[in-house]
């Protein structure tokens, strides 16, 4: 199937967002198909984060259209459940229950939002523990783990909703540099797997490996969409070539 064939995961059609007087997000126009890997970069206080957080109605849109699988997220964010059950998020903390075991952190969601049991909870922790290869952490706390491996269990327990679409924000950003590898390598396996990702990042060489249209923004608006090979080697957008520089 051609990527245009594909359907509709995420959509933004003219969506602003204000926190108070601050314009946050300007007439954001965005589509991503399924099994599409969307990176998206610019400069601190771009609005990235905002627009991945309205994709899981963490921030909500006063303006525009927004559906994400077949969901729209209107300002009241009706439907804001049912795209939580199909949205994974991974963020630059990895605000797991330091009170509970690896394993509980992951078998929570799917018992109460899926409805299985604990047995069936329990098996598909373990599948996606051992997918982020740290399976023999189960029986830990997450306090006992190192800040790559916290994160490795984080992502871990996004995938046990079987999402849709999985958003990662910053996600390295709190690491140790070491660190930084070992959940990128995750990273790129899910891409490899075809899982549809949108993810606010810094490590341009993530998006070079594994991006199919890099995303800049700068001041609340989507200034440049291109492919990776044309974004870093003949940027049109004044402000990402300004933007390339500074990271080089």
């Amino acid at each position: 199937m051609s990527d245009v064939a594909k359907p509709l995961i995420v959509e933004f059609v003219g969506v602003n967002a204000w926190y108070g007087s601050y314009h946050a997000l300007k007439d954001i126009n965005l589509a991503v198909r399924q099994g599409e890997r969307i990176v998206i970069c610019g400069p601190s206080g771009s609005g990235k984060s905002t627009l991945i957080r309205c994709v899981n109605g963490l921030e909500a849109c006063q303006q525009g259209r927004l559906v994400v699988d077949g969901h729209a997220l209107d300002a009241q964010r009706h439907n804001l459940a049912a795209v939580r059950q199909e949205v994974g998020m991974v963020f630059q903390q990895f605000n797991l229950f330091p009170h509970m075991t690896v394993l509980d952190n992951l078998i929570l969601a799917p018992m109460w939002i899926r409805k299985l049991s604990r047995k069936d909870a329990t098996a598909l922790a373990m599948h996606y523990l051992e997918r982020v290869r740290i399976q023999e952490h189960a029986a830990k706390y997450p306090g006992q783990l190192s800040g790559g491996q916290q994160q490795r269990v984080a992502i871990a327990r996004a995938l046990c909703l079987k999402p849709r679409v999985m958003l990662f924000d910053e996600p390295t950003s709190a690491l140790d540099p070491e660190m930084i590898k070992e959940v990128l390598d995750v990273m790129v396996g899910l891409a490899r797997d075809g899982m549809t990702m949108i993810c606010v990042t810094h490590e341009m060489s993530f998006a070079r490996m594994v991006a199919d249209r890099v995303v800049f923004m700068d001041k609340g608006e989507i200034l440049e969409v291109a492919p990776p090979d044309v974004f870093f080697s003949r940027p049109q957008d004044l402000r990402a070539r300004a933007f390339l520089n500074s990271i080089a």
